[in-house]
């Protein structure tokens, strides 16, 4: 087998490229994931964490404004219900800072500002708040008004201060934060670009590797595969791209070699085959003016040769009728040789006649009743069954397509046959059957005669072959070969059945129409319907002894039927 170049396949190619593409793509959804995830982080952290811190640092400055208030309300008013806003807000206060403590875990600036702004709430509580409310509890609002100074003022103001550097702290990692979600979002979005981008070349590539590696050698051993289709028979096919479209375009060309060389044994066959038309056109030819010599012949064996022949023969017996007796008896002998061989002359020509027209002057088929041809057979075959004391039986017999003479003649010499090779002290029974066997009538005739030894059973239907000498059974020896010439006219064949337990048994088949065909198939069809399922005949079902395979009459139960006549079909008795 050709060696091919070291190469990768077209299978190894598609997979490496969806490979690649593919280990791109899970390298992009990784990033893509770990990016989401990261971008999830920092919305939940803009969401859930500075967001939160904004609100709490604002809220945190309300709640020192209202200690703030309520502490300088309660130094104006000496009222102890003004020192309500102030005890909630310290409440608030820690719980905001608590809050804003574990918002912050991430962010340690934040966490610093807090811390700031809860050392000046708790400095200022008590160095002002706690001084300012013990003082208006012991001196009234004087003494407590006369500790908010300047001073006090601004240690507060130092607390809003810190406060708001909380709050510009809380809005620049809020401001971060947004600033990530923006950061991933954005990363985001160029990987799915990218993604999109590899699926876009990956399937660019594909298509450009598929029309390099696939389309184009495919397209190109398509069109040397039509070169060779539209009759070059001859062009070489030459394969390109994968070892497979090679490997493929090498056994094409192997297929294009063997149908190229098949082709070349057809044409030299038809050329054999137009050189042997020829041969038989001459042989026809030849075969057509050997008829017309052959009927030429038979013209002259039927008049010219016959008128001599009679001649020898008439005055041969007008010697030995006149002269019997007168001459010595050799003479008588010599006289009874040149009657008896002239008569047997006259016997070969007309027998020879015979056989040379069957086939060759034809009436036509048509449709024969065999029960009236075995009645004819019965009248011509009487004087010699009379004198064998023989007995001629038939069973029912169909109807055929053929000639009636031939079918006549066949059926004379089978009878006549039967009736000669008896056996001697026996009287001769002729038996004829039909049974339908395979779309076929095979027709037997039976005798008890002599019978014929298996190793014969083909040489009797050869012309001239006789198993006898004509002192012990007298004849022409071409009786058979007529009857097997007139079989095969008629599309069938003839054998002996060498099984016969006695006598000979000689069988024939013609073809049967389609109406006994389809009789027999319904007759076979009745049989089946009317048998029981334990295997038994069905009750009130008519019972009919068929013919059996050894050539048995069919028997009817018919009251009144006569048996011995040649008209009923069934027995000729002569003797």
């Amino acid at each position: 087998m050709k060696a091919y170049r070291q190469g990768w396949t077209l299978r190894r190619r598609v997979v490496a490229l969806l490979g690649v593409v593919l280990a791109l793509l899970l390298g992009l959804a990784a990033a893509e994931a770990a990016v989401a995830a990261k971008n999830r982080q920092n919305i939940d952290a803009v969401l859930l964490k500075t967001g939160p811190l904004r609100v709490q640092a604002q809220e945190l400055m309300s709640v020192l404004l209202d200690q703030e208030t309520a502490v300088r309300g309660y130094a104006v008013n000496g009222d102890r219900n003004d020192l309500a806003p102030y005890r909630d807000g310290v409440q608030r206060e820690q719980a905001l800072i608590g809050s804003i403590r574990g918002l912050s875990a991430d962010y340690p600036d934040v966490r610093r500002e807090l811390d700031a702004v809860e050392r000046q709430t708790t400095r200022w509580r008590a160095q002002v708040a706690e001084p300012v409310i013990a003082a208006t509890d012991r001196g009234g609002p004087t003494a407590g008004q006369a500790l908010i100074t300047d001073q006090t003022r601004q240690q507060f103001d130092g607390i809003r201060g810190s406060i708001t550097t909380l709050q510009d702290e809380v809005l620049t990692v809020r401001k971060e934060t947004a600033d990530r979600v923006n950061s991933t979002s954005n990363a985001l979005v160029v990987l799915l670009i990218i993604a999109a981008l590899v699926v876009a070349v990956a399937g660019a590539v594909m298509l450009l590797s598929l029309d390099r590696i696939l389309i184009r050698p495919l397209a190109g051993l398509v069109g040397q595969v039509r070169e060779v289709a539209a009759g070059d028979y001859q062009h070489h096919i030459e394969g390109s791209g994968p070892p497979e479209f090679r490997r493929l375009a090498d056994d094409i060309d192997l297929m294009r070699q063997k149908i190229a060389q098949e082709l070349d044994e057809v044409r030299q066959a038809r050329e054999r085959i137009e050189w042997v038309n020829d041969q038989l056109q001459k042989q026809a030819e030849e075969l057509t003016r050997s008829n017309r010599d052959l009927e030429q012949f038979a013209y002259v064996a039927s008049h010219d040769l016959q008128e001599p022949l009679r001649k020898v023969a008439s005055f041969c017996q007008l010697l030995q009728r006149r002269y019997a007796g007168q001459l010595d008896e050799r003479a008588d002998q010599y006289i009874a040789f040149a009657v008896d061989g002239a008569q047997r002359m006259q016997r070969l020509i007309n027998d020879l006649l015979a056989f040379s027209r069957i086939g060759r002057l034809t009436t036509g088929f048509t449709e024969v009743d065999l029960n009236r041809v075995m009645g004819e057979v019965a009248g011509q075959t009487e004087a010699a069954r009379q004198y064998a004391d023989a007995e001629l039986t038939w069973d029912e017999m169909p109807t055929i397509r053929g000639e009636e003479p031939l079918l006549t003649n066949l059926l004379v010499n089978l009878v006549s046959n039967s009736v000669k090779f008896r056996r001697p002290d026996v009287p001769s029974k002729v038996h004829v059957s039909a049974r339908l066997v395979d779309g076929e009538w095979e027709i037997s005739c039976r005798d008890n005669g002599i019978g014929i030894e298996p190793e014969f059973a083909d040489k009797i239907f050869v012309i001239f072959q006789r198993l006898h000498s004509k002192d012990a059974y007298p004849g022409t020896g071409i009786g058979l070969a007529i009857v097997k010439k007139i079989v095969e006219y008629h599309g069938g064949r003839v054998w002996v059945d060498t099984e016969a337990e006695e006598g000979t048994a000689i069988r024939f088949t013609l073809p049967a129409s389609e109406a006994d065909i389809e009789a027999a198939r319904a007759a076979e069809q009745a049989d089946a319907d009317a048998v029981e399922p334990d295997g038994t005949p069905a009750e009130d079902t008519p019972v009919d002894v068929a013919e059996q395979p050894d050539g048995a009459a069919r028997e009817e139960s018919h009251p009144g039927t006569d048996r011995q006549d040649t008209n009923g079909g069934m027995k000729e008795t002569v003797g």
